[in-house]
């Protein structure tokens, strides 16, 4: 099949089916669960350091209202569209479910790419994103709360804060607008490498597993295995420390500008270190 006719969404419904036939629900209820209840699609336009005006193309869905907050993540991308938005809001309604946790799914996103726009205009563009949610009701404490993702960080996560609380004051629970901000602004210590250490963890898992490793030829546990690891934002530094923290071999390492690769293993931190250098000069 073609990228042109792959919806994302498409697929999430079609794993709901597939699972749904081992329920005795209702198919109403089974086509209300799947439904996404509200979808935002916004253009917006901003200025430019240059002076020029940009409309920017951004996102917010909420899949399920059946708990609340609606609960998700925000990507900075440009491959961001709204069949994507849905498909991961629907993926967070499923995930929340499977383990118990109480909020509706939700996702975000807004159509750029970060590398090509300045802290400034970044900052602009989050600020008026957060302005337009808070204008249709799509972002409170108690109604949808956005999170870092693909592309986004504590920095916007407080840029959104700051923006929510401008615009409630005296609300005395604002603080719960957003979740993944700077711990100085109320975040959650532990939160910055969490992403990076499910990872890991759901890895260990299976490598766990005698029966899957007995199938690949391989020993059980992670010590000793090599790790290759595609990106080193945040989830790839922190995926990437803690299988070397377990023993594991980080041989290769890959960005979107090139990659490197030693059979000797590579040390993360050092990395790290020599990349901002490199970018300080």
């Amino acid at each position: 099949m073609s990228d042109q006719h792959y919806s994302f969404f498409g697929a999430v419904e079609k794993s709901f089916d597939k699972a749904a036939k081992h329920t005795k629900w209702d198919e109403g209820i089974l086509g209300q669960i799947k439904a996404c209840n509200a979808v935002y699609r916004m253009r917006f336009p901003i200025k430019r350091d240059n002076g020029s005006i940009e409309v920017i193309e951004a996102y917010r869905v909420q899949h399920s209202h059946h708990k609340t907050p609606c609960k998700g993540g925000i990507r900075f991308s440009e491959a961001v569209n709204q069949d994507e938005v849905m498909a991961l809001a629907a993926l967070m309604t499923y995930k929340c479910a499977i383990v118990n946790v109480p909020f509706g799914g939700g996702k975000g996103g807004i159509k750029i790419n970060p590398k090509d726009y300045t802290t400034y205009e970044l900052e602009k563009i989050t600020r008026r994103y957060t302005a337009e949610l808070i204008k249709k009701n799509f972002i409170g404490p108690g109604t949808d709360v956005p999170a870092p993702d693909y592309g986004t960080g504590e920095r916007e996560m407080a840029w959104i804060l700051d923006t929510y609380t401008a615009m409630h004051p005296g609300e005395i629970d604002a603080a719960g607008c957003v979740t993944g901000k700077p711990v100085t602004q109320g975040g959650v210590r532990g939160r910055r490498e969490a992403t990076g250490l499910g990872v890991f963890f759901g890895l260990r898992e299976v490598c766990n597993t005698k029966a899957v490793m007995d199938k690949l030829g391989l020993t059980t546990g992670v010590e000793g295995k090599r790790v290759v690891v595609q990106g080193l934002g945040n989830v790839g530094y922190h995926s990437a420390k803690f299988f070397q923290d377990a023993g594991a071999k980080v041989v290769g390492l890959a960005e979107y500008e090139g990659a490197i690769w030693s059979d000797a293993g590579i040390d993360i931190d050092a990395v790290l270190i020599t990349e901002k250098l490199l970018v300080q000069y």
